[in-house]
């Protein structure tokens, strides 16, 4: 996101070229065992991820990825080896916790409310870019405040911040 909070418009700011957002990137994604998305998430990336290649095998990895996707108006079956989540999410993601080691999701909306809610967020990574959009129509939300600790933080030679937080 940038400094603003912005997430759309990222052909003006985002870098996937940047040295230690690959390295980022790749920890997360390689260090995954399934992935948890919400319904906007899900059609954005499923839209861009299967067409995508590249020589670290990362597209690869994460289209292999098992997804559960959160969703109150999609009905199944899914594609991108995709699966619906029925029912109480929070339940079902308590159940998915003990199938898979790390699970990571993207995204902040009402899918990351409700986890942090339930109390099942472990940590939040953030990638902050050096920019002000202004005029973003996608920002960082939340009902309500959520109290989070910083773990970790590391800045790029692009001026980048990468900080690790845990629910305070």
């Amino acid at each position: 996101m940038t400094l603003d909070g912005a997430f759309d418009q990222m052909e003006q700011w985002f870098d996937d070229n940047e040295p230690d957002l690959v390295r980022h990137s790749d920890e997360l994604v390689f260090g995954a065992d399934a992935v948890l998305l919400g319904r906007e998430s899900y059609e954005f990336f499923r839209e861009y991820w299967p067409a995508q290649t590249d020589e670290r095998g990362f597209a690869a990895h994460y289209n292999a990825l098992p997804k559960f996707v959160a969703s109150t108006t999609l009905t199944g079956p899914l594609d991108w080896n995709s699966t619906l989540i029925e029912g109480d999410v929070a339940e079902a993601v308590r159940s998915l916790r003990d199938q898979y080691g790390s699970i990571i999701s993207h995204g902040y909306g009402q899918l990351a409310a409700t986890l942090m809610d339930a109390g099942l967020v472990d940590e939040v990574h953030a990638g902050i870019h050096p920019f002000i959009v202004g005029n973003a129509e996608d920002r960082l939300r939340t009902p309500h405040p959520v109290g989070l600790r910083l773990l970790e933080v590391q800045g790029s030679e692009s001026g980048t911040i990468f900080a690790r937080y845990a629910p305070a």
